[in-house]
């Protein structure tokens, strides 16, 4: 009698555990639609490269079939997958843009957006008569273009006590750069470029050297000049100014959350001053002394607060006067010029052929933006 309840005791345990075994497969070949959201099954893994259409009339023998339908009902069970993927905060690109300067903020935006692969949020700071003409042409552009980037349209602003000097120093609201740390603030990064910039390469790879700031770095500029038998602020300048030759502010990439917060050595007081402490202070006390507006500025801040400043190579604010006096740039010789700043107006005169092909071969790319080679392929047979 024993001998059998025994038998029928190992009999139950296995049926039991055979039972286990069955409910386990079923489970991880199938995804329940029951509960709160899709229950974490087992799916094979999906061939690269599978195609919808044809693939969807084969049923279950084909894989990629199956796996199709197994996420189509995750997804309809709990509204997408378990890990929600957030959109990729955009790249924050600055300007400044007064006088006749409308087309020609407009083609460095082109420039922009056309070799950027992250979106971009453009804040575009120009005159009240400049306003609508930036709306219309930015609206224009075709749909799948203008999803790249957003943008908003602010007036110049100076603080009222010293508006009218803060805006004739050098060129018309060029020292607006100055303010814009305190003007967005909520912006943590952003890029400032002059108008007369043109992009190319990615501002991505811009925006790259951000994470390679140090503790204490809360700027990125390139030099003024490589040479410095050719170079201004070493043999003019009648302030004190960055490094050897000084930097050049047409392309400066900041931390602005830093710039707001840093206390910055000086030689008007023996303690630190913010970023809006200082600048009123620095004007006073320079404005006889300084040439070219903001830039000297800046460079007077940085010559006093050298451990701040990160230096990129001069390929990312290639200038005349790197080919005026022979070729003094290493890194475009190198590796080739990333970004191309047409000061001294050779985006639109003659001196300078090659800086001025490349801004119309931009200005006048139009329709559809995809096809590159199409609109630049005369400028590069030329």
């Amino acid at each position: 009698m024993r001998r059998y309840i025994r038998a029928l005791v190992l009999c139950t345990v296995f049926a039991v555990f055979s039972g286990l075994y069955v409910y386990s497969k079923l489970f991880y070949a199938d995804v329940s639609l029951g509960g709160n959201g899709p229950k974490r099954g087992f799916i094979p893994p999906r061939v690269p490269g599978g195609r919808r259409g044809a693939a969807d009339k084969t049923g279950h023998q084909n894989p990629r079939w199956y796996n199709r339908y197994i996420m189509r009902q995750s997804e309809a069970a709990g509204g997408g997958s378990s890990v929600q993927s957030r959109p990729e905060p955009p790249m924050h690109l600055a300007v400044v843009a007064c006088g006749e300067r409308l087309q020609e903020t407009l083609t460095m935006i082109k420039s922009a957006v056309l070799f950027s692969i992250k979106r971009l949020q453009l804040h575009i700071f120009a005159e009240d008569q400049l306003h609508a003409g930036f709306a219309e042409a930015l609206e224009s552009w075709p749909g799948f273009i203008r999803s790249r980037f957003s943008f908003t349209v602010y007036s110049i602003s100076f603080p009222s006590e010293n508006a009218a000097e803060w805006k004739k120093l050098f060129k018309p609201c060029a020292s607006q750069r100055l303010f814009l740390p305190l003007i967005l603030k909520d912006v943590d990064s952003a890029v400032y470029v002059d108008s007369d910039i043109l992009f190319l390469q990615p501002v991505d790879r811009l925006w790259a050297f951000l994470p390679q700031f140090n503790s204490s770095q809360l700027a990125a500029m390139a030099p003024e000049h490589e040479e410095p038998r050719i170079a201004w602020y070493n043999r003019f300048a009648r302030h004190p100014f960055y490094g050897r030759t000084g930097i050049n502010s047409g392309v400066m990439l900041m931390n602005m959350t830093r710039m707001r917060n840093v206390y910055f050595k000086n030689d008007m007081t023996g303690v630190g001053l913010r970023w809006e402490e200082l600048l009123m202070p620095l004007l006073q006390k320079y404005k006889l002394n300084i040439t070219w507006g903001d830039q000297d500025l800046l460079n007077i801040i940085f010559h006093h607060n050298p451990e701040c400043l990160l230096e990129f190579p001069c390929q990312w604010n290639y200038r005349p006067d790197h080919c005026i006096y022979g070729s003094n740039c290493a890194s475009a010789e190198e590796d080739g010029i990333n970004i191309l700043h047409g000061n001294r107006g050779v985006f639109h005169d003659h001196k300078q052929p090659a800086f001025r092909a490349v801004y119309e071969a931009i200005r006048k790319l139009h329709g559809d933006y995809g096809e590159k080679e199409h609109h630049l392929r005369p400028h590069k047979e030329r």
